[in-house]
């Protein structure tokens, strides 16, 4: 028994009303992006996400990752139940604006729980290229 902004817990009666155990959805897929001088990277925390679970999608100029992650049952026994699970299992998505890319521009990798997807800058258009001019016939 313990005692937490005057609440008594007891461990495993109380364990779902204990404050720091609820699961938040901004614990998930957190991410840090970061700018090279021909790059953008975005990593993404995909802790114990396998690389067939990742689906990577690039649509009107967003970048949507999307995980399915199957519980495959390995707490419970024949015998016992879960009494409390902390592991997240289903599907999440996000989405990022990364403007006019092209398919071929991007790459990705899944390391270590981390997912690092590489966008390659556009060439930058030359004010010459810009201008569009009209043949006299």
């Amino acid at each position: 028994m313990y005692e937490l902004k005057n609440k008594k817990y007891d461990l495993f009666d109380d364990l779902f009303d204990f404050p720091y155990s609820e699961r938040r959805y901004s614990d998930l897929m957190k991410t840090d992006i970061e700018e090279y001088d021909d790059s953008y990277h975005i990593n993404v925390e995909v802790p114990s996400v396998k690389k067939e679970d990742v689906k990577i999608s690039l649509e009107d100029g967003y970048l949507t990752i999307s995980i399915e992650k199957k519980n495959n049952n390995d707490l419970k026994d024949k015998t016992g139940k879960v009494i409390h699970k902390e592991r997240y299992f289903g599907s999440i998505k996000r989405s990022y604006n990364v403007g006019d890319v092209k398919e071929e521009d991007i790459s990705a990798k899944l390391e270590n729980g981390l997912l690092t997807v590489v966008i390659k800058k556009p060439e930058p258009v030359k004010e010459e290229e810009k201008r569009k001019y009209i043949d006299i016939q």
